[in-house]
């Protein structure tokens, strides 16, 4: 039989949900392929733990920078590995909606429908990623009520203001997690004269990092190569410089929120103090980031439970109550026979 699937085709990782089962993958967007003989080595974890650490001819690559398709064929090549993990083949081909960035252009949106197509799915659907976090978050989308989003993702930051079930006003940035792990690559190159690569960057956001200062902070060793010797080098680095280097990246994200309420409607925005704003994806687990955005704006700000899940929960939940629930996807669905 077909199975119906939810994919959160996301720049830092990728999560399916199955009609009836649930979430039955959560694996970083990463492949590994051999240049040589164009084979896949590896998808996932197991790739994630290859980046800067294969010989040349082996490269662990991300297909999406930015919430679009860099690399079409890598790209297709792993939506075909999805569903053959998840149980998926030409014989049982699956109805599969994906999650986008709302900033998306149409020809992203047909890169997207040709690479499901070609990996073998009867027939795809879009959703945008605001609203599927803001169902999967649990808000009322469909009152007449104002609902603010922010879903800081690998590649993208995007803010919606969601009511009766559309959204109202919208602001996305190309910025997420990655510029932010590359504002502290260059910042440890450029004042401790030390290379570090781009997992040991995520690292030190995860250990030290923060857009607003914390209780209880603490200083981190790096290890990595220094430029002038060409030698391994072990430095110090405080939470105040790295919120320093990550400050054009955490300004940008919070502009995009305050672009986002000057352009909702004023009976929405009176809506916003009561209810407040809704933080979702993983950017938004940077220490503090919840705290900035609040003095931003003088609004309450929320993480929502499961705000890494919630995107693809939501259009998990759109796939369970699909007939009611199809108005809210983009565009026309691409149907294959």
């Amino acid at each position: 039989m077909s199975r119906d699937l939810a994919i959160d085709l996301g720049t830092a990782n990728t999560l399916v949900y199955a009609r009836g089962k649930g979430i039955v993958l959560n694996e970083p967007t990463v492949i590994a392929l051999n240049q040589q003989n164009k084979e896949v080595l590896a998808m996932g974890h197991e790739a994630w733990q290859m980046i800067g650490r294969t010989p040349s001819y082996i490269v662990a690559a991300r297909p999406l920078r930015g919430g679009a398709i860099t690399d079409f064929e890598v790209t297709q090549r792993m939506i075909r590995l999805l569903f053959q993990r998840v149980g998926v083949s030409r014989m049982n081909r699956s109805r599969v909606l994906i999650c986008v960035p709302s900033a998306i252009t149409h020809v992203e949106q047909r890169a997207v429908l040709e690479a499901a197509r070609r990996a073998g799915a009867a027939a795809t659907y879009l959703i945008e990623q605001p609203m599927a976090a803001a169902i999967g978050g649990g808000l009322e989308i469909h009152e007449p009520v104002g609902n603010m989003v922010i879903d800081v993702g690998g590649g993208t930051s995007e803010v919606a203001v969601i009511s009766l079930g559309g959204i109202v006003a919208l602001e996305a940035r190309r910025v997420g997690s990655f510029d932010i792990d590359t504002a502290i690559q260059n910042h440890v190159r450029k004042v401790h004269g030390v290379a570090i690569g781009e997992r040991t960057a995520e690292e030190i956001k995860l250990a030290i990092g923060s857009a607003f200062k914390t209780p209880d902070e603490c200083n981190a060793e790096v290890r990595g190569r220094d430029l002038m010797t060409g030698l391994p080098r072990t430095v110090i680095l405080t939470p105040d410089e790295v919120r320093d280097a990550i400050e054009e990246q955490v300004k940008e994200i919070c502009d995009a929120v305050v672009s986002a309420l000057s352009r909702t409607p004023p009976e929405l925005a009176q809506d916003l103090i009561i209810r407040g704003i809704h933080l979702v994806g993983g950017g938004g687990l940077l220490r503090g980031l919840d705290q900035r955005i609040s003095n931003e704006t003088q609004l309450p700000v929320h993480i929502v439970n499961q705000p890494l899940e919630s995107v693809v929960l939501g259009a998990g939940r759109c796939l369970e109550a699909f007939d009611s629930l199809k108005d809210m996807f983009m565009g026309k669905p691409s149907v294959y026979t």
